[in-house]
């Protein structure tokens, strides 16, 4: 049997990009989180691993909004969210499951998009478009219309507009989900990537065990209740995080 279980090694870290204090969240009589604790430090990369239905959707709806839980603790770079959810919203990057891009504008016509709605205007989005264009290699897909995109280079481009306002963490619900293995392993890579050069936080949910490196924070989600948080390496111990982590979800079914 499997209790919830804390890895002390990243205790030590103090600036956190995220925190999540005690939320609760139900539908209807559904208990979909049950009083979940966790955080992100800062320029880390924390992996949210949980089979379907263990609540990490329900997680990035609260986190960004579009749930409201009257029970929870929610900081984003050191902003309550509860209380200023704008000023900690401007903090956070987001990417759905689904993608939100509009299929019928150019690439560069979606990002000058995203960017007004942040306030940024001029010279200083086209900066930060070619910037993040660039980041994420679809500068040559400038004038592409979205919908002509691979669903690779679609999260490219997903990823290159949630960094346009420079955010602290970013947010990223199973965004390799319909990619074939060549690009979910390029994007998996990059973000990585993103965390160490960009010094940006990152909470990426998946179901996919191999998308998890052996240094990444590592929360296991099952069934609205953290069952693990701490380095991946910890929990695996050297073995196969695979087999771990199904036997600990097995356990809890």
């Amino acid at each position: 049997m499997f209790l919830k279980l804390i890895d002390t090694e990243i205790s030590s870290q103090p600036a956190m990009a995220l925190k999540v204090e005690k939320m609760h969240f139900a539908y209807g009589r559904h208990k979909a989180l049950d009083g979940i604790s966790l955080s992100v430090p800062t320029g880390v990369f924390c992996a949210l691993l949980g089979l379907n239905g263990a609540g990490k959707s329900t997680l990035f709806g609260l986190l960004c909004g579009l749930l409201v839980s009257g029970k929870a603790g929610v900081f984003v770079n050191g902003i309550d969210l509860r209380a200023n959810p704008r000023h900690a919203l401007a903090h956070m990057g987001i990417i759905f499951q689904e993608t939100t891009l509009d299929l019928d504008l150019s690439v560069r016509r979606n990002l000058q998009y995203f960017a007004a709605l942040q306030g940024m205007s001029g010279r200083t989005a086209e900066i930060a478009i070619d910037r993040a264009m660039d980041r994420l290699e679809v500068r040559d897909r400038a004038n592409d219309r979205a919908r002509d995109l691979n669903g690779g280079h679609r999260r490219r481009v997903e990823i290159a507009r949630a960094l346009l306002h420079k955010p602290k963490i970013v947010l990223l619900d199973e965004p390799t989900v319909g990619l074939d293995p060549a690009s979910r392993a390029a994007i998996t890579s990059y973000v990585h990537t993103l965390c160490v050069e960009e010094g940006i936080s990152v909470l990426w949910a998946t179901h996919l065990v191999d998308e998890v490196w052996p240094g990444d924070n590592l929360v296991v989600l099952h069934k609205g209740t953290v069952l693990y948080e701490g380095l991946a390496k910890t929990l695996s111990n050297d073995g196969s995080l695979s087999e771990v982590f199904l036997d600990m979800t097995a356990a809890k079914t």
